[in-house]
């Protein structure tokens, strides 16, 4: 193990493809997107998403404990409790000042934000919960999940838009690697299925418009990919500096090599179309972790579905790659979870390596003709050679993410 890397020890999910980390695998590799008629959003130029099915927070945490936190919080707590188990720790056990927690967020939870503003439109300022501030905070989220597990290290929220998770396990990583703290849990977390969301980012063009048939909507980098679809979830792993997980004898499930990220310095909201800052990321994290692009065997790409991104994605995956490794895309499933979706595919990526297996690119049928890339689709792939693997996110902003993974078996490329 290099003394840059540091070992992936847990890992908890909480997304449309279900609640834990073996159903939304199994939902992953099933291949079919989860969107639905959304009740909620009815009435809405588009009505579909990808919401988290079941989710129950009074019984998975108790009425006393979820009643404080809004959905997005309380998926958080749920995702953490997982990773934990995970990992194996025991918060009884470990120095509490060297366990911290960065959980990055596209932006602050709608859910009290909305009612709140309901109530003030509608002249009953005095009706408004003074809960509504607190449990709306970008970092509410991280917050109860140090109050959860004790964790009293270094505990904030990454805000930078979709690449939100990614950066959370990036900065993880630096503060584990400059010995700061000895575990990290690091992730995403965002409901992006409210009202709100669903007009603005209808009005931005961003969405499918294939309201008609949600489980066809989301198509990335096939020929008809018109937008994405809405969706939720949590992403939360489990970081460890390799000593502190060897001393305890851990189960590492992959070591996180490298990290880079960049600034496209084009848009607000459009991608620079050459994908030059994810090009730059990309290449900063090879550096990192010591690999040539030839040493990659996966790219777990962003892949919206839009036609600007996944244009932009392509671009920058043919300036890098000789020749693209297979990708996949994960938002096809379980639709664009916002700033957790960097956090959750960092997750898939860790299975996939495990599993020796990619998940198939739902939806995907003809490859856009522009696009010289390997998608995976309608089955997953066992390639011959599956040891390493990079997963990347681009944002609104122009921020760009990219993490390199590999099995913690695998030696180092060379």
């Amino acid at each position: 193990m290099a003394s840059s890397e540091v070992a992936v020890t847990g890992l908890g999910l909480v997304t449309a493809g279900g609640i834990g980390v073996e159903a939304t695998w199994r939902t992953l590799c099933a291949g079919v997107s989860t969107a639905r008629r959304d009740p909620g959003l009815a009435g809405l130029p588009v009505d579909i998403s990808c919401a988290v099915p079941d989710f129950d927070g009074d019984a998975r945490l108790g009425r006393r404990l979820s009643r404080r936190m809004d959905r997005a919080a309380q998926m958080t707590v749920v995702a953490a409790r997982e990773a934990l188990a995970d990992a194996a720790l025991d918060p009884r056990s470990w120095d509490p000042t060297r366990v911290g927690v960065i959980i990055g967020s596209g932006g602050p939870s709608m859910e009290s934000l909305t009612s709140a503003m309901e109530r003030l439109i509608a002249g009953r300022s005095t009706a408004i919960s003074p809960a509504s501030l607190p449990r709306s905070l970008s970092n509410t989220a991280g917050t109860e999940v140090g109050l959860d597990l004790g964790a009293q290290g270094t505990n904030f929220a990454p805000a930078a838009g979709c690449a939100s998770g990614a950066i959370a396990l990036g900065v993880a990583r630096d503060l584990l690697r400059a010995g700061t703290l000895d575990v990290v849990f690091a992730g995403g977390t965002d409901t992006m299925c409210d009202r709100l969301s669903a007009a603005c980012f209808a009005q931005l063009g961003a969405l499918s418009t294939h309201s008609g048939d949600p489980y066809h909507a989301c198509r990335p980098f096939d020929a008809d990919r018109d937008g994405f679809v809405l969706g939720e979830g949590v992403g939360v792993v489990v970081l460890e500096r390799p000593a502190h997980a060897r001393a305890r004898r851990a189960r590492v499930r992959a070591l996180l090599s490298g990290y880079g990220s960049a600034n496209d310095a084009y848009h607000l909201t459009a991608p620079r179309p050459d994908g030059r800052g994810a090009q730059l990321a990309t290449r900063a994290a090879l550096a990192d972790a010591g690999w040539s692009a030839a040493d990659v065997d996966h790219v777990n790409t962003h892949g919206t579905g839009t036609v600007l991104n996944d244009a932009a994605e392509a671009r920058f995956l043919a300036s890098v790659f000789d020749r693209c490794p297979p990708i996949t895309a994960v938002k096809s499933v379980l639709g664009h979870t916002g700033g957790a979706g960097g956090a959750i595919e960092a997750a898939v990526t860790v299975l996939t390596l495990e599993h020796a297996s990619i998940p198939p690119t739902a939806n995907h049928h003809r490859t856009d003709p522009a696009m010289d890339l390997d998608v995976v689709a309608k089955l997953p792939r066992r390639p011959a050679r599956l040891n390493t693997a990079i997963s990347t996110s681009v944002a609104f902003g122009g921020q760009n993410a990219v993490l390199a993974f590999r099995t913690a078996t695998s030696g180092a490329p060379s």
